[in-house]
C-alpha cells in the first residue's frame, strides 16, 4: 500500500502542486486505506470511490492548479451536510434514500478550492449524540481502541482524518460536536464563530447554534481548509459579511505577551478525570513556558450552560424536524389509513430514540404554559452565559480549558442514562451558547487510559486568526502524541 495517506494536508498539497505525485496516485491511496480500516472502524458511510477517481484523472490530464488551495486533495464529508449525487442521509432512516441536487455552500466552495469529496462520514442520528452510536448504519469506533466510542455527533469525521483516511472532513458543531471528538480521536477540530461559515445546506438540527466546523490533523492544515470553506453567502442571512483572513498566513510568531485566562468553572468542576487534569495542565504549563501570561477568570453562569442548552437545542430541533412528516420529507410508513396514522408511525418508524427523545422535549418545553417557564428562561441565561464570555476575554486574549472531562468511553457504557451522555458536554455547549470560536488541539495521552486527551482554545468572535495563531505555537509545543496504530 502506498504510504502517501500518512502526510499532512499541506504536505500533499505541496507535492500534487510540483508534480511529485498524481492526483490519481493520492486517490488510490486514501481508498486503499479505507479499504483496510474502514470494515473495522465503521467511519465511512459512503466511499465515493469511483467518482473521486474519475475527478482525479481529469486533473491530472489538466494539471496542477496553484491558485486553487486544495487541487487535488481528498476531503470527507459528514454525513449531514448536502453533496450533489452523493447520499445525505443524516444516518437516519428517515432520509436513507434522500441524494440530493445541491452541493451545500462550504462543498461549493471545496470544489471550487481543487478538493475532492472522497465520501461521507457517519454520525449520531441528525448530530443528536455525544458518542456516535446512534447512527442508522451503525456504531463508529475509535481509532485508538475499537472498544471505545470516538466521541460525536461527528465522530465518522474525527475517525476518518486521524485514521488518515483522509487530508481533512467537514463536521458541525451544536454543541460541541467537532471538538469532543476531535480531542478523543487525536486530531485538531475547529468550531468558527457563528456567521463566519455559511449553514446552506447542512441538515438543521438547532439553527441557532449549529456551525460547520472541521478536522484536520494539523492546525496548519485547519488553517488551510477554514480559508477554503469560509465566507459570505447571500442564502444564509446568518452569515456575516467580514472578509476572510489568511488564516494560514499568519501562524508565525509566539505566545510572548498573550494573556491566557483559565475560567475557574471549567477548571474546578467536579468530575473531571484526573488523567484529563494532568494532560490538561501540562499544556499550561507549554504555554507559560512560551511567554504566556496564564490569569484566572470568573464565568459563574458556565454552570448552567447545560440546563440552557437542553432546552434550546431540543426546542429548535423540535421545529426542525417537524417537516419529516411522511408526507412532505422523509421515510413514508406503509400500511396506514388516516393522515394521522402516517404521521404517527413515519414518525415512529423513522427516527431513533434518541432523535425523538430530544424532539419530545423540545416540543414540551415550547408547549403552552411552559414556554416561559422553559424556553424564555434558558434564552434569559443564554444571555448571561454570552455576557460571561464577552468580561472574561475582555481581561484576557483567549481562554483555555478541557474539552471532556474524561477520555472516550466503552460502547454501550451509558446507552441506558442518556442524563449521563448530556452531562459529558458540560466544558463545550457554552461556546456554541455564546456563538464564539474555538480550537481543540492533542494535549496528550492519559496515563491510565492511554487514550488521547485535547485542551480547547476559545476567543472572541471572527478572531480565528490569533486563536489559530496561539493552537499552532502550543501544539508546536506539545510533544506529538502520534498516530493510532491501525
Amino acid at each position: 500500500m502506498s504510504e502517501l495517506y500518512k502526510k499532512s494536508l499541506k504536505q500533499i498539497r505541496d507535492l500534487l502542486a510540483n508534480r511529485e505525485v498524481s492526483v490519481t496516485e493520492v486517490v488510490r491511496a486514501c481508498i486503499e486505506r479505507i479499504n483496510t480500516t474502514n470494515k473495522q472502524l465503521n467511519s465511512l458511510v459512503y466511499v465515493a470511490a469511483e467518482q473521486a477517481l474519475e475527478q482525479a484523472e481529469k486533473m491530472d490530464k489538466e494539471g496542477p492548479q496553484p491558485d486553487r488551495a486544495l487541487w487535488g486533495v481528498p476531503i470527507a464529508v459528514k454525513d449531514c451536510i448536502c453533496t450533489k449525487d452523493l447520499p445525505t442521509t443524516c444516518c437516519s432512516r428517515m432520509l436513507a434514500d434522500f441524494v440530493p441536487f445541491y452541493d451545500a455552500y462550504v462543498v461549493e466552495r471545496l470544489k471550487v478550492n481543487g478538493a475532492i469529496v472522497i465520501g461521507k462520514t457517519n454520525m449520531d442520528e441528525f448530530a443528536m449524540g455525544s458518542s456516535t452510536e446512534s447512527s442508522y448504519f451503525g456504531i463508529t469506533k475509535n481509532p485508538w481502541n475499537t472498544k471505545l466510542i470516538p466521541g460525536g455527533s461527528s465522530g465518522g469525521s474525527a475517525v476518518s482524518v486521524a485514521a488518515a483516511q483522509c487530508f481533512g472532513a467537514l463536521g458541525t458543531d451544536t454543541g460541541g460536536s467537532v471538538r469532543q471528538p476531535a480531542s478523543m480521536c487525536g486530531c485538531v477540530g475547529v468550531k468558527p464563530t457563528y456567521g463566519r461559515v455559511s449553514r446552506f445546506g447542512a441538515i438543521g438540527f438547532a439553527s441557532s447554534l449549529d456551525q460547520v466546523g472541521l478536522f484536520a490533523s494539523t492546525t496548519e492544515d485547519s488553517a488551510i481548509l477554514l480559508e477554503a470553506i469560509a465566507g459570505l453567502d447571500e442564502r444564509d442571512s446568518t452569515c456575516s459579511t467580514r472578509p476572510i483572513e489568511a488564516y494560514s498566513q499568519g501562524l508565525t510568531g509566539d505566545l510572548k505577551g498573550v494573556k491566557i485566562g483559565l475560567p475557574k468553572e471549567f477548571w474546578q468542576a467536579g468530575g473531571i478525570a484526573s488523567e484529563v487534569l494532568g494532560e490538561a495542565e501540562k499544556a499550561i504549563d507549554a504555554a507559560r513556558a512560551l511567554g504566556a501570561e496564564i490569569v484566572d477568570v470568573d464565568m459563574p453562569h458556565i454552570p448552567l450552560s447545560v440546563a440552557a442548552y437542553y432546552i434550546i437545542a431540543p426546542a429548535e430541533a423540535s421545529t426542525n424536524l417537524s417537516k419529516f412528516d411522511g408526507a412532505r420529507y422523509g421515510f413514508r410508513a406503509e400500511g396506514v389509513e388516516t393522515l394521522d396514522e402516517l404521521y404517527e408511525q413515519s414518525r415512529t418508524q423513522g427516527f431513533g430514540d434518541e432523535v425523538k427523545r430530544r424532539i419530545m422535549l423540545g416540543t414540551y418545553v415550547l408547549s403552552s404554559g411552559y414556554y416561559d417557564a422553559y424556553y424564555k428562561k434558558a434564552s434569559q441565561v443564554r444571555r448571561l452565559i454570552q455576557q460571561d464570555y464577552l468580561a472574561a476575554l475582555q481581561k484576557c486574549d483567549l481562554l483555555l480549558a478541557p474539552i471532556s472531562p474524561v477520555t472516550a468511553w466503552e460502547i454501550g457504557k451509558h446507552s441506558g442514562d442518556p442524563l449521563k451522555n448530556y452531562l459529558m458536554d458540560i466544558f463545550t455547549v457554552s461556546l456554541n451558547l455564546a456563538g464564539l470560536p474555538g480550537v481543540a488541539i492533542p494535549a496528550g495521552l492519559g496515563v491510565e487510559s492511554g487514550m488521547p486527551v485535547g485542551v480547547q482554545l476559545l476567543g472572541r468572535a471572527f478572531d480565528e486568526h490569533n486563536l489559530l495563531k496561539a493552537a499552532h505555537r502550543l501544539e508546536q509545543a506539545i510533544p506529538s502524541i502520534g498516530s493510532p496504530k491501525l
